[in-house]
């Protein structure tokens, strides 16, 4: 028997009339569960526990929150290879990937657990005389969460984690397509001791439920992670809601990996290689633009090449697998249709672009990598969110620069270089919220700032310290001596 996972609204398991199949992408006969399918219902009766809720879980102490938050870091984390397996199989990163992002969510929450203790105001003289001026921060209120199906349980961590943590109350949509793993999440800390209704999940449909969620009025901040054009959506509802909302939107990238005549070519191959198709390329932080300079341009491709020929694309779960598959047909037709799109652009396929077969059915293809194109080309402009990158030409560092900054995004960019020079001028003139040197342009911190600028990214920053600015609003009060 299949089995059934219900929402969680008012800290009861809600039963709702419909259910959809979580299906594993390595293997589509396998079904990881069935999950509830909210209605608008459903997501009324969530934001009404948690407006219930809120005003004594606000006024919790710093202590009763840590020691709740903690308690759910340790229990992920002593679970993470169990909830690293149920990431792979629903979403088809390799094992090694969800484990390691399933520790991340338990390390998320420890450095929560301890930003409940310390959550600063400040006191400071007027200008006037015989007056004081205090500066607090509380918690927004009832905030909405719309996660993306790329990283199941990371994301819903880093968002629901400060908002627990400053005394918010959450209501959570995770992504329909791999809810498995926020359900997951939801359950390890509903029984580390939130008060019911303090969070409450409600899977479903963006239409019916995110919908829902964004048009509520007793909704006042919405964090979201997803595409540009849906983010847009987002925002636009937000802003005409009554009361407006709050927004956080992190969305896109197009992100360039810049490689110079002086860089190290194994260190640039390697950044690469795993910035562009590692979790087959479906980080919104991948390196798809590849720009090379002349010198090292014919041996970097070369180098590449042979890197990609022995990488493993197989079952995510299989010992010594590199790349998973894509994670649903949708997206495998994607990228299938941005490969035809280069290839009628005068890309030239240097490698990979085909479909594959294994020994279970699945979504599988090898990782693509172009060449011969131009920052023109809407294989450079536009996001494909798989394993495909292309390579450009460039015959010094000013074109490189000028070419990495040539976008509608501005989540993330990287330089390959032995030069203290280009590497400092690039980390400061890069028109990007994340600058990597030496490194991959995927893969970051969990205790420091996670956004971007341009279309990547609009509102604060996700991750860290820097959390407090959405999910606190600022409170200045004065008092006559």
């Amino acid at each position: 028997m299949t089995e059934m996972f219900k929402n969680l609204i008012a800290g009861e398991w809600a039963s709702a009339g419909n259910a959809s199949r979580n299906i594993n992408p390595s293997n589509t006969g396998d079904v990881v569960g069935e999950y509830a399918q909210g209605s608008v219902d459903d997501l009324n009766n969530a934001v009404a526990a948690a407006k219930a809720a809120f005003p004594a879980w606000s006024r919790t102490t710093p202590q009763e929150r840590y020691e709740i938050l903690k308690k759910a870091s340790d229990e992920i984390l002593a679970r993470k290879e169990e909830l690293g397996r149920l990431l792979s199989r629903e979403e088809g990163k390799t094992l090694a990937e969800g484990i390691g992002e399933a520790g991340r969510a338990g390390q998320i929450f420890a450095f929560f657990a301890g930003e409940c203790l310390r959550l600063a105001g400040e006191i400071l003289p007027s200008v006037r005389p015989g007056i004081g001026v205090e500066i607090t921060r509380e918690p927004v209120g009832i905030i909405g969460m719309i996660t993306p199906w790329n990283f199941p349980i990371a994301i819903p961590a880093w968002k629901m984690a400060p908002a627990l943590a400053y005394g918010n109350c959450v209501v959570i949509k995770p992504a329909d397509l791999v809810p498995g793993s926020a359900w997951a999440l939801v359950d390890i800390i509903q029984r580390a001791g939130l008060p019911k209704g303090v969070l409450n999940l409600v899977m479903g449909r963006g239409s019916v439920v995110g919908q829902a969620l964004l048009n509520h009025k007793d909704v006042h901040a919405i964090s979201f992670t997803g595409s540009v054009a849906t983010g847009r959506k987002v925002a636009e509802a937000c802003i005409a809601s009554s009361p407006m909302k709050k927004i956080q939107l992190e969305m896109g990238g197009k992100n360039p990996l810049v490689v110079l005549d002086d860089a190290d070519l194994k260190v640039a191959v390697e950044a690469a290689v795993n910035g562009a198709f590692f979790s087959t390329g479906q980080r919104c932080t991948a390196s798809s633009r590849l720009i090379v300079q002349a010198g090292i341009h014919d041996r970097f491709v070369e180098a590449a090449t042979e890197r990609l020929k022995g990488l493993v694309v197989d079952d995510a779960l299989k010992a010594g697998t590199h790349i998973g598959p894509v994670v649903d047909q949708s997206q495998l037709d994607q990228n299938l249709k941005y490969i035809a799109i280069a290839k009628d652009e005068g890309a030239k396929l240097a490698w990979g672009g085909d479909l594959l077969q294994r020994e279970t059915p699945g979504f599988y293809m090898q990782p693509a990598l172009f060449t011969e194109t131009t920052n023109a080309m809407r294989i450079s402009r536009e996001e494909v969110f798989g394993p495909v990158a292309n390579v450009i030409r460039v015959k010094d560092y000013e074109e490189a620069l000028s070419l990495a900054n040539d976008t509608e995004f501005g989540l993330a960019a990287g330089i390959c270089t032995t030069s203290l020079k280009h590497a400092t001028h690039f980390k400061r003139n890069s028109e990007a919220g994340m600058v990597m040197v030496n490194l991959p342009t995927a893969g970051v911190d969990y205790h420091v700032p996670f956004g971007g600028r341009k279309g990547s990214s609009y509102g604060s920053r996700e991750q860290g310290a820097y959390a407090k600015e959405f999910y606190t609003t600022v409170k200045t009060a004065y008092t006559l001596a």
